[in-house]
Parts: C-alpha cells; structure tokens; sequence
C-alpha cells in the first residue's frame, strides 16, 4: 500500500500525527508538504512537538489568493503524483491543500481518501465550505468525525453505508476524530506547563485566548474594526497570538497600535503546538474564528466564544460549550458570562480514529501494496 498524503497548516500537522506514523507501519506513505502554513520555522516547530514525521516533499507554495494558490498547487501536486504513482492521496480537512490533493488524484484517476468528511458550516461565502464540499464528491473513501458528518453525506447522496469496496464506490466510514487522538495526549501535560502561561503575564482560569485569521473577518475593513471593537471591549486579560494575515490586515488599516494599546490585550507571535495548548488549556474561555481551535476548546473543557456566524462543528454548539457570536460584542459578553455546561459529551470519538483510519486505508487499498 503506497499512500501520498497532502497537508499544508496547523490543524492538518495536528491530524496527521495521529495517523503517519501508524500507516507507515503497515504501508510506504510519502508526506508533501505544500507549504500553506505561514511560516516555514513555525511549521517544523509543529512537526517537531508532534512527531509528525519530517515532509518528503516541500513544494513552498504560500500566499496569493485562493484560486492563485490552489492553481499553484495543483500544478505541482500532478507531477509529484505522476512520479510516485500511489494506491491513493489522503487528504485532511478543507484547506486549499486539501481540495489540490483531491483534485490532483482524481484527474490522474487516483482514488482520494478523506479524513474529516462530511463537515458541513452551510455557509458558501466560506472557502474552506467550498473545498470541503468539493472534496468529497471527488472521494473514494471518506472518513467521518462524528455522527452528524455521515449523515450529512448521506443527505447529498454520498456513499453506499460501508457495504461496497473502496475501489469500485464512495465508502463512508465513522472513525472518530484523529485530533482526539493527539488532545488526549496532549492536553494533560500542556495543563500542568503554567510556566508558559505565566510567561504571557496572565495566571490559569484569569484569561482568554484569541484567535483570528479567517478571510471572512480579517480582510473586510469594517469586519476587522469590529473585531478589533469586541477584543478590546469584551473587558477581560486577553492573549492574541498574532496570524500574519492578521498583521499585516490590521497594519494596513492602521489598527495595530490600537489593538496593542488596550491594556488587556497581549499580542504575540504565533505559537508552537506545546505552547498554544498550555495556554487552551488553562485559560477561561476561548474567543476564535478558527474551526480547529474550537473543537480543541471542547477537548479541554474551555468555553468557547466563535467569532462566526455558522461553523461546521454544529455539536460543540449543540452541547452548549460554543457559543456563535459572529462579531458581536454584547453577545460575546453574554457568552462569556453564561456558566459552563456540567456535561461534556463524547462527541468525536475514543482517541483511537487513528487506529480505525488506517484500518480503513489498509482494507481499501491494501491489496496493492508493494
């Protein structure tokens, strides 16, 4: 079994740690690295922490606009596939990488396997909404989160309930969630690091983590300043680690030294895993546009506040530890102020959707292995 897998940003390296290093226990996996993530030294932070092994293949294609960058991508991804002639490409999520994975394969008529199937926001003007779609009608094998993913599928008319070959039909599996996987290890060492909360000037439970980076809040001006409005105004200590796209939005619209000024907010660089994880971990609630921060936010028992008028994590809301406020600042606060849940249910699975993945690829494509 010859898997090309394709990852390209934080929550995908995350995914992948559950899963790399198992597959290549069972089969050959050659990992291409697209170079999405922002920042090259940031992103061997990543694999370092993770255990993620060291990409096979870098492509460093980053920035320009989503069609710009998919193209890109998608140029460079025929002929590392045209080259190594896998039984499948496996594709995480609903980044750019993700669709230019897929539709790289498919036109080499390679079948896709994709984990995170399913996931569904309804909110077009999205673009990882788009190639979340899109990847999924091109897949073979699609890999399901949670419940409410295989039911999606079925509403579109994807998939035959596991009872046909990957090979010869669309399959949809419920495996779990692989960032489970790492969140379980995680989480309870990343709570015991104070240290590198205290490092940020704030004590554990006296704080709220920001993040901000999608399109859709960042690169509309009056969205931006209405974000910038609610940071500063939800009237806690805040720790924002800065996304670059971010930045250099909030540089343009001369709002950085607003934001830096407000007393509660503390920016910094973006963040390794450990670090990131130690601050989730112990802080009282979490304010973010991000679809991965929110569900690690569930893992850990933290509030969460979405920055987002729809997500695609529909449970956690569902659940009542996330609350959508879109850029709100009176629903934030009122968010911020409700109590937390007492339950927490087990939404995504065991913290084994590794095992049950490669199980999966392995029974779909392992008759040609090498």
């Amino acid at each position: 079994m010859k898997v090309l897998t394709v990852v390209g940003n934080r929550p995908q390296f995350i995914k992948a740690a559950a899963v790399s290093p198992r597959l290549r226990e069972l089969g050959q996996e050659l990992l291409v690295h697209t170079g999405q993530h922002f920042d090259d030294e940031l992103s061997a932070v990543f694999f370092a922490e993770l255990g993620l092994p060291a990409p096979d293949i870098q492509l460093s294609i980053s920035g320009g606009s989503n069609t710009s960058q998919t193209a890109r991508m998608l140029s460079a991804l025929e002929a590392v596939i045209a080259d190594v002639a896998p039984d499948c490409v496996l594709v995480y999520g609903d980044t750019n990488s993700t669709l230019a994975g897929a539709l790289a394969a498919v036109q080499q008529g390679v079948a896709v396997a994709h984990v995170e199937a399913g996931m569904r926001s309804y909110d077009r003007a999205m673009p990882e909404e788009v190639n979340r779609v899109l990847t999924d009608h091109l897949s073979t094998l699609l890999l399901c989160s949670s419940e409410v993913g295989v039911a999606n599928l079925e509403a579109e008319g994807i998939g035959t309930g596991g009872q046909r070959a990957a090979k010869t039909g669309n399959t949809v599996l419920l495996v779990g969630d692989v960032m489970v996987d790492v969140a379980l290890e995680a989480q309870p060492r990343a709570r015991e690091r104070v240290d590198l909360v205290a490092a940020h000037g704030v004590q554990p439970g006296g704080y709220l983590l920001a993040t901000a980076h999608r399109a859709g809040n960042v690169d509309d001006p009056e969205r931006l300043g209405a974000l910038v409005e609610l940071l500063l105004g939800v009237g806690e200590p805040i720790v924002l680690p800065l996304h670059p796209r971010t930045r250099a939005r909030l540089e343009a619209a001369g709002l950085l030294q607003t934001l830096v000024g407000g007393a509660a907010v503390r920016v910094t660089p973006p963040l390794g895993y450990l670090e990131l994880t130690a601050l989730l971990c112990n802080a009282r609630a979490v304010l973010t546009d991000s679809g991965g921060l929110q569900k690690e936010a569930y893992l850990a028992g933290v509030p969460c506040v979405t920055l987002r008028p729809s997500t695609e994590w529909v449970e956690t809301v569902a659940s009542g530890w996330n609350t959508l406020v879109d850029l709100s600042l009176a629903q934030a606060r009122e968010a911020l102020a409700a109590p937390a849940p007492g339950a927490r249910p087990e939404l995504y699975g065991d913290g084994r959707a590794g095992v049950r993945v490669v199980a999966a690829l392995a029974a779909a494509f392992g008759s040609s292995a090498d």
